[in-house]
């Protein structure tokens, strides 16, 4: 099986690839919170984005507590969902 692929998408998925694993690893090392708050996530990526996502399934909002605790959504996963959302546009 051969998948023909340009050099400008080429890059680009190198480059998406590249800064997921800068990310990772900048939080492996404690750089980095691996998760945000709801409402950061919100103010980064759009409210109508993140409840859509949530909504989709492709993110996961937890919580920690019972009454006062906030939600918090994992870094690489919404940014994993964020960076496919526009490869796929762009692409």
């Amino acid at each position: 099986m051969e998948i023909q692929i340009n050099i400008y998408t080429l890059e680009k998925l190198l480059a998406e690839a590249a800064e997921m694993g800068a990310g990772a690893a900048l939080s492996r090392i404690g750089k980095l919170r691996p998760y945000l708050k709801k409402s950061e996530a919100f103010r980064l990526y759009g409210r109508r984005n993140v409840e859509h996502w949530i909504t989709e399934g492709l993110i996961t909002a937890r919580k920690d507590g019972d009454y006062s605790a906030s939600w918090r959504i994992e870094r690489l996963e919404i940014e994993a969902v964020c960076k496919a959302k526009n490869l796929i546009r762009y692409l």
